[in-house]
């Protein structure tokens, strides 16, 4: 019996062990699962209810705009268009998506934020950018590169990572995400900006700032 119980512990250790190693994007079972919001006639994968692979036609696997420079007049002066699932309902199951980003002159910033579902592959295509990723606790260290056109740079799964334009021009990159819904968490916006707010008390004892400037912070970064 003690035999028995041991086998059933390790057994159980195992298949636990192998949810966690499934815990992003699984390998897909068929060719594609292309998503649909249909309920009644979808089946159920990843997050998506999927069409019957025989109505699948070539639009589901296609997207039209990346050439379109996105609009950079806003604070950061950065612009991030999005290619995932919900633009290219093929991408369902598939574990991979696609970004654009534009960058304004004279310090456009895509700012510190992490893609909790997936690495980021990307490549400098116009401009001169100033890139970099932090590791986690304990060490922090920071790892960072100046890139130029055709230059490629890998930002781990999970990590804080940023890119800002360094150049007297407007920069563009794009990049691969190693997952059909990466996700994004900036920084300061979840920080500063959550809904409802963080308790003041709590962001000043964390950033040792005085709490004056935690309530500024929040009030230029949140909105109901």
């Amino acid at each position: 019996m003690k035999g028995i119980h041991c086998f059933l512990v390790a057994f159980t250790l195992l298949a636990f062990a192998n949810s966690l190693a499934s815990a992003f994007d699984p390998s897909p079972l068929q060719d594609f699962c292309v998503a649909i919001n249909d309920t009644k006639n979808g089946v159920f994968v990843n997050g998506k209810f999927c069409k019957d692979p025989k109505l699948a036609v070539a639009d589901d696997f296609f997207y039209s705009g990346l050439n379109m420079p996105g609009n950079t007049s806003n604070p950061v002066g950065s612009n991030v268009t999005t290619v995932n699932v919900d633009q290219i309902p093929g991408l369902n199951t598939l574990g991979i998506s696609l970004v654009r980003i534009d960058y304004a002159p004279y310090g456009g910033l895509n700012p510190p934020h992490t893609h909790p579902r997936g690495t980021e592959i990307l490549v400098v295509v116009e401009g001169t950018l100033y890139v970099g990723f932090v590791t986690s606790n304990p060490e922090n260290r920071l790892f960072t590169k100046v890139l130029n056109p055709g230059d490629v740079f890998v930002f781990p799964i999970g990590l804080i990572h940023f890119q800002f334009n360094i150049g007297k021009t407007a920069a563009v990159a794009f990049a691969g995400l190693s997952s059909q819904n990466a996700g994004v968490i900036t920084i300061a916006k979840a920080v500063f900006g959550s809904n409802p707010p963080i308790n003041p008390d709590v962001l000043t004892k964390a950033f040792q700032l005085d709490k004056r400037v935690v309530s500024y912070l929040q009030s230029r970064f949140w909105s109901d």
